[in-house]
């Protein structure tokens, strides 16, 4: 899943949660045009017909070999929990000046509007790892920026405003190279959506 919602702390690490700790730590708050990964609700409905097809599958090979017990239950639920827990998708929202990455862990919020780092991490599953001047740091997972064009158009407005407008000054210059990709697979999305590929361009170019 690659892709996380009781009680999390909203911040950036220990401190108080709210929108009143938001504003006072200088993050503003969740709800003003706020734009939510469209896929998360997709992915969470997955996640849990994987875990639930788990373990109905376990209780049912327990009852026809006659060998379920309380114990036994115990168990496939706790495994049922712990897949969850790997498959639960993280949730992306953003709005202007910010993005949040909230998991079961809690919630990791980034001023994009005050960016001094951005990078790309990882290979078979890249993420996007963002830190702004307030200490604040979060990452998410590329596939979610190029699933929500709004998303990364709102990143992508922030970051320049961050950069003071110089398209190569930081972290603008390392969002630089993912936005070329970003505008290709999208590109690449609409032709194979309009039947305008052919078989020999099975893939974007890298």
């Amino acid at each position: 899943m690659g892709r996380s919602t009781h009680g999390d702390r909203e911040s950036h690490g220990t401190g108080p949660s709210g929108p009143g700790a938001d504003r006072a730590a200088g993050h503003p708050g969740p709800r003003r045009g706020e734009i939510v990964d469209c896929e998360w609700a997709s992915d969470l409905r997955t996640a849990l017909v994987c875990v639930g097809s788990l373990l109905g599958l376990l209780v049912l090979v327990d009852a026809a070999a006659g060998t379920f017990t309380a114990a036994r239950a115990l168990l496939w639920l706790g495994l049922a929990l712990l897949l969850f827990l790997v498959l639960m998708p993280p949730r992306v929202t953003a709005g202007e000046g910010w993005l949040a990455v909230r998991t079961l862990r809690g919630t990791r919020r980034v001023r994009t509007d005050r960016l001094v780092a951005a990078r790309v991490t990882g290979h078979a599953c890249q993420r996007l790892v963002l830190r702004d001047a307030l200490g604040g740091q979060a990452d998410c997972d590329i596939q979610v920026l190029i699933a929500n064009p709004a998303l990364w158009h709102r990143l992508g407005t922030d970051a320049r405003a961050s950069a003071g407008g110089d398209r190569h000054g930081t972290p603008l210059s390392a969002l630089h190279a993912l936005s070329d990709r970003i505008d290709r697979e999208t590109a690449w999305a609409v032709f194979k959506v309009s039947g305008m590929t052919t078989e020999a361009d099975e893939h974007p170019a890298a």
